[in-house]
């Protein structure tokens, strides 16, 4: 089986491939469906789907696929190792034209990513991860912040997770920001510009698969919502939230979300 750097090599390549494709339809009225009780999907996502699955299922026939744009199946839960695949993270920044939208590329090997890419094609940056090799933007080595007070620490999340009943310790006074894109969040802590991200709804792998790697590469701890490990190629294919941040922050958060 090709070595975890390899894979990388190979998703960074795919997910170059796929920007072009964003970039041709981005900012030039694509079709937008809706996919029911899931949000929009639009022409461009399908068409990058249709390329991955053929371009990384040539390279790796072995390997199971599991993708927001395609039907799942059981046959991926015996694959030794898996794509995990969002075509497009934050398709609704992408309809609108906003360049925070993102290609995100996994290889899970018995529930553990091995092999990550992101690829904003929009903002011409580009991250990637190999399993114990470290954490590069653009081939330059990344590392998370040092962050390690709630009060002082940026925090990337959407203003419902400031909700009391997710802290049940009192809600941490830290600064909030907010990028659509799941992948990309977890790629900017990553790099250090923030400190933290944080969801604790249900997360679809294919939005946390790629950064989660990304992220924990450059020295961030990364759990789910709960403080738990994740294991990915999961049946129901989601994870109980995620929480990336430098070590001593994640300790002091998580004491947050432990009852006073």
């Amino acid at each position: 089986m090709p070595d975890a750097a390899a894979d990388t090599e190979l998703l960074a390549q795919a997910a170059e491939a796929a920007g072009e494709i964003a970039l041709r339809h981005f900012r030039n009225d694509p079709a937008v469906y809706d996919k029911p009780g899931e949000g929009p999907v639009t022409e461009a996502d399908l068409e990058i789907n249709e390329m991955l699955h053929d371009r990384l299922g040539r390279a790796r026939p072995g390997y199971g696929w599991l993708s927001e744009e395609s039907p799942d199946g059981t046959a991926r839960l015996g694959a030794e190792r898996v794509f995990i695949v969002d075509p497009i993270d934050g398709t609704r920044s992408f309809i609108n034209g906003e360049t925070g939208f993102s290609v995100a590329l996994a290889v899970a090997e018995r529930g553990r990513v091995i092999a990550a890419a992101v690829h904003l094609p929009a903002r011409e940056e580009s991250f990637t991860a190999t399993l114990g090799a470290g954490a590069l933007k653009n081939g330059a080595r990344i590392a998370a912040s040092g962050a390690s007070d709630p009060k002082a620490s940026t925090v990337l999340t959407a203003r419902k997770q400031l909700s009391s009943e997710h802290w049940p310790g009192g809600v941490p006074p830290f600064e909030r920001h907010f990028r659509s894109s799941l992948a990309w969040r977890m790629c900017l802590v990553a790099e250090g510009r923030f400190d933290c991200m944080l969801t604790f709804r249900d997360a679809w792998e294919w939005d946390i698969a790629a950064g989660t790697l990304i992220a924990a590469e450059a020295g961030a701890i990364v759990t789910d919502g709960r403080g738990g490990a994740m294991a990915f190629n999961s049946a129901q294919a989601k994870q109980a939230g995620v929480l990336a941040a430098p070590d001593p922050l994640h300790t002091r958060l998580m004491a947050y979300r432990a009852p006073g």
